[in-house]
């Protein structure tokens, strides 16, 4: 199992290596965080993913605290108030969220929202000076990744990404091997995340909507791409990619399954699929020399898997949403510790500059396209 901050992890020399090209590795953050106290975060967007797993994982925490909220349902507010005694002062709207720049308890924006709305609140909480946590994907776009990237950049506030999966330890063993390589030279990998979901959907589903990033690949693509990249321990030069829809009735300009082969140097493929009508989750390298998976690779617990020598992949962490305080614990270090996080948001935008190659290969009905150069 690889240290989180070990400079031997090849993700992790790799992203601070991006850090170091961006001119960000010595960067001091300026948000009014204090080591005599956990960092406060404030939950932009209340759905499932807030309400069920990170307020509950913030109450586990060592580094940092739930201290607020953003939301525009008032019903909403006063629930979470009751439940996590928030205070009226650390309580926001859209509209006036950028109030938040003078409130000294709040450290740290995490933004859970629809994908379209990662970039502008971003902005926004960036310009009020709190460091930024954003969930997957990072952006609609590598053009917004960017953008978002800048402006923590321009404030002097980290922007960390929520790929939870990097944080978690037989993740962190497979992604080791990337260098190591004890089955030899690394030759295809498969990586595989989707599910059965939105039979009988009805009202106003983000998730099937072209405008604010819906689709599988968006929403459980990002999972086998990251996947791809951190196993491969290199970035993919090219693409090809179709899109499949069986439910149109449900799944109207969005992707209901995405199938992408991506190629890297020395000839390495990884050919990933992505689906919301079918369940699907492994991980898997073929090396000269053998094999090595994990099955499940995505999920909130029970990760794990084998290789072809008989070792196993089974480290525990304990039960959901372990796996989320476990990231907010990390990053929050990160910002105490005045050093980059494990995942920042230059992976994010690396994802995004293959996803635009998977969307334009897939217009295009599986052309291969090159992928912009990071």
């Amino acid at each position: 199992m690889s240290d989180p901050h070990s400079s031997a992890d090849p993700s992790r020399r790799r992203l601070l290596g991006a850090f170091g090209a961006a001119g960000l590795a010595g960067m001091l953050p300026s948000a009014r965080a204090s080591t005599a106290r956990p960092l406060g975060v404030a939950l932009i967007g209340l759905g499932y993913y807030s309400r069920d797993l990170l307020a509950p994982a913030l109450q586990m925490t060592k580094h940092c605290r739930l201290a607020g909220i953003v939301t525009g349902s008032p019903a909403k507010a006063e629930e979470w108030q009751r439940r996590y005694a928030i205070p009226d002062r650390n309580v926001y709207d859209y509209a006036g969220f950028d109030r938040i720049a003078d409130n000294p308890d709040i450290d740290v924006v995490y933004i859970v929202l629809p994908n379209h709305l990662h970039k502008p609140f971003t902005v926004r909480a960036a310009a009020a000076g709190k460091h930024v946590w954003c969930e997957k994907p990072m952006a609609m776009d590598a053009a917004e990744a960017r953008a978002m990237i800048d402006a923590c950049r321009a404030q002097r506030v980290q922007l960390a990404i929520g790929y939870r999966m990097q944080h978690e330890p037989n993740t962190q063993a497979v992604m080791a091997l990337a260098t190591s390589r004890p089955f030899g030279r690394l030759q295809r990998i498969r990586a595989e995340a989707g599910f059965r979901g939105f039979d009988g959907a009805s009202g106003d589903n983000w998730r099937l909507d072209p405008a604010r990033g819906g689709g599988a690949m968006y929403d459980m693509g990002v999972y086998a791409l990251n996947a791809a990249r951190y196993t491969a321990g290199a970035e993919p030069v090219a693409v090809t990619a179709t899109q499949a829809v069986e439910r149109s009735d449900l799944f109207r300009g969005v992707d209901e399954t995405m199938r992408f082969r991506l190629e890297f140097p020395d000839g390495v493929v990884a050919d990933g699929e992505t689906s919301f009508g079918r369940n699907m989750n492994l991980l898997r390298a073929e090396c000269a020399d053998g094999w090595y998976e994990l099955s499940p690779f995505q999920a909130y617990e029970g990760v794990r898997g084998g290789a072809s020598d008989g070792r196993r992949f089974d480290a525990a962490i304990g039960a959901t949403p372990a796996q989320q305080a476990r990231q907010m614990d990390a990053d929050a270090l990160a910002i105490l510790g005045r050093r980059p996080p494990r995942v920042p948001g230059e992976e994010g935008w690396r994802d995004m500059l293959a996803l635009d190659a998977i969307f334009a290969s897939a217009r295009a009905g599986g052309t291969r396209v090159e992928i912009a150069a990071g």
